[in-house]
């Protein structure tokens, strides 16, 4: 079934992409201070894009036309079969105030900021908010999530949640920026972190149905954390609270992660910088380099607690900016920080073993002109699930190599002109390396210890010229070819003057929709330090010539923009959900796309959130789907005094972030999913 083309609709005049106050209080105003990375990198595909050039030249006409053939082949196929698991009537592009799912398909809320997650908890009060209920409450903007089965049905499961960030305006009527309340802070303290929840799949409805249980855990910006890896210890991260370097108070800004193979949940602690006041009173660039800058906060933190004013205490920041490590089925357990994994803006962590028993995480820095990490431990994985097997598995996380991305396009460098019109070859590709950062107790970058190497990670990745992508954020392997996949989320910086400008992996200046990455490994080993790519989707409007969907007739696919977290179902396809859609003027969603065979870029948008929300970490299995619906209603002009949104409670009711669950009712068809 083609997906019907449906004309894009207006929304009331302001400037396209992401509210400005969803960036004032998610990532502090990011994306209007200067780019933090100054380092000037040259892109390696223009220094040596001459010299193949004329290989080029010789090839273009054979690969395009392969490329019309198989175009042609695509569009036959579709007129036969939807693609396996995705046999759903695609939802059309809409502003409305609800979650919108495909024809045939229910859906309802699972959890709700604020619902209790304990016995004894109270149930959520808007105007009567506190922080000793709200450590024991559902967290606020939901965003990773994970279902991990507790029986082999897959009917009980733990949820685990993110809770990246507080939007204040929107949490509290009559709030005042300038002067919050103790009780305000603590509450917002207490909203981030993560959330662990049992949940039970109702057999009559399918709907997850959240319960109490002894697993169910609320871990806060004030939950003890342990530090390990070679930056513990390191005079680097410690203060006067913690003199050993080894116990850091709390996770913040948690935005993506993953699953390891052992059963436990990695987070990445992005946009940490916003949270640490009086940077001016530091001359330290390393502090810039991570967007530390200015005096007061936007929350105000470093009145109540003095680890977030730098003035005081200048090396608190550096113990945020990591990949942490939870065990959802031990409560007790002490979480852990990686500092082998780098310090920077983690979108997240995604693990995948390698044939002889050594783990590969992947993990991407979500900031413009950023970077595309990896790292492999030196260790193997022990098999099974006891609590000795996962100890020595997350400990494999403290010991590796830590590499950096360097990427080469193979067209000529006046064929990517910003415009995003394909190469003569027909494809934005090429080849690319992994540049070792650290290795156990070695430094392989000139003039940084092991321990600068990992507190400073992304000064290192800029000494050995690794390649500035379009913000790197979710980061996937396809769990049968091994094929690596990164959303590369926009970059509407690139290009402007005393910018980097298009390169043939970040082609278009001025990116505002983003594209997707397709990065093979040589030999298929995620231990190889060479690869191939190409860009598997360049985002936007289908009628735009400026985008690309693998090579599939473009009057056949949705449009998206922003995409920010991927995922893969059983029959191997990539769901993308998006953030800052309304680049387009339509709400962010939740899409579905083949990457093999005939129908390989027949993206189609299955659901898409609220006005003003995003859509995150999606869970895609056989019997349901659910997406993390976060900050509904954050719009421009919007606050808890003038709501924008009264999703999912309707009426008159405050926008709640909460966790949605969608399935097919009845019994599943072959090719659908959900079901």
């Amino acid at each position: 079934m083609a997906t019907p083309r449906v004309p894009l609709p207006l929304l009331p005049p302001h400037t396209p992409g992401r509210a400005a106050v969803t960036c004032e209080y998610r990532c502090g105003d990011a994306c209007f201070h200067d780019v933090p990375n100054t380092s000037g990198n040259a892109y390696l595909g223009d220094v040596i894009g001459e010299m193949i050039s004329r290989r080029t030249a010789l090839r273009a006409g054979a690969v395009v036309a392969l490329a019309v053939g198989a175009g042609g082949g695509a569009a036959a196929a579709e007129e036969r079969s939807a693609p396996r698991g995705l046999n759903f009537p695609p939802v059309a592009p809409n502003t409305l105030d609800a979650v919108v799912v495909p024809e045939g398909y229910e859906q309802a809320v699972v959890i709700r900021w604020g619902d209790p997650i304990f016995p004894g908890a109270p149930e959520f009060d808007f105007d009567q908010q506190t922080a000793q209920a709200q450590e024991r409450q559902f967290g606020y903007n939901c965003d990773f999530a994970a279902l991990l089965p507790l029986d082999h049905l897959g009917l009980t499961n733990l949820l685990v949640t993110n809770h990246e960030y507080t939007s204040e305006t929107f949490m509290f009527r009559g709030y005042d920026a300038a002067n919050p309340t103790e009780e305000q802070v603590r509450v917002a303290w207490a909203a981030h972190g993560l959330s662990v929840v049992r949940v039970a799949r109702d057999r009559s409805t399918g709907a997850l149905k959240p319960g109490f249980s002894r697993y169910n855990r609320r871990i806060t910006a004030r939950t003890p954390f342990e530090v390990r890896g070679p930056a513990a210890g390191s005079d680097l991260l410690r203060t006067t609270a913690d003199p050993t370097g080894r116990r850091v108070l709390g996770t913040l800004n948690n935005c993506a992660g993953g699953v390891t193979p052992w059963g436990t949940i990695l987070s990445g602690e992005e946009n940490f910088n916003q949270y640490f006041a009086n940077a001016e009173t530091r001359a330290d660039p390393r502090l810039t380099r991570y967007g530390v800058v200015g005096g007061a906060t936007t929350r105000r933190w470093e009145r109540f607690d003095d680890r977030f004013d730098l003035a005081k205490e200048p090396n608190e920041v550096n113990r945020f900016g990591w990949v942490v490590e939870i065990d959802p089925t031990d409560p007790g357990s002490t979480p852990v920080k990686h500092t082998a994994l780098g310090r920077f803006k983690h979108e997240c962590a995604n693990v995948r073993i390698a044939a002889d028993g050594r783990v590969v995480a992947y993990s991407g820095d979500d900031e413009r002109f950023e970077y595309l990490y990896k790292f492999v431990s030196n260790g193997r994985v022990r098999p099974g699930d006891s609590r000795a097997a996962k100890r020595h598995n997350s400990a494999l996380l403290d010991d590796g190599t830590l590499y950096v991305a360097r990427f080469t396009g193979d067209s000529p460098p006046a064929e990517i002109d910003g415009s995003g019109t394909l190469p003569s070859d027909g494809a934005f590709d090429g080849s690319g390396e992994w540049i070792p950062l650290t290795s156990g107790t070695t430094s392989y970058v000139p003039g940084m210890t092991v321990e600068e190497v990992c507190v400073f990670t992304r000064l290192a990745a800029d000494t050995v010229h690794a390649t500035t992508m379009d913000r790197p954020e979710d980061v996937q392997a396809h769990p049968r070819t091994g094929k690596v996949y990164c959303a590369l989320s926009n970059n509407v910086d690139r290009g402007k003057p005393g910018k980097e400008g298009a390169t043939e992996p970040n082609p278009r200046v001025n990116n505002r929709h983003g594209q997707v990455l397709e990065l093979t490994e040589r030999r298929d080993d995620p231990l190889a330090t060479a690869f191939s790519w190409n860009l598997f989707l360049v985002c936007g409007d289908p009628e735009s010539p400026d985008t690309y969907f693998a090579g599939f007739p473009k009057d056949q696919v949705s449009p998206i923009s922003s995409p920010d977290n991927v995922a893969f179902d059983s029959s191997g396809n990539l769901w993308i959900s998006t953030d800052s859609a309304n680049a387009l003027g339509i709400n962010d969603g939740l899409y579905a796309v083949p990457v093999e065979g005939p129908s390989r870029g027949r993206l189609t948008l299955f659901l898409t959130v609220p006005r003003g929300a995003e859509t995150c970490g999606p869970v895609i299995t056989d019997r349901v789907v659910t997406v993390c619906v976060q900050h509904p209603g954050e719009v421009d002009g919007a606050s808890a005094d003038a709501p924008a949104s009264h999703w999912p409670d309707g009426g008159a009711s405050q926008p709640r972030p909460s966790v949605v669950a969608v399935w097919k009712p009845g019994r599943r068809q072959p090719g659908e999913i959900g079901g």
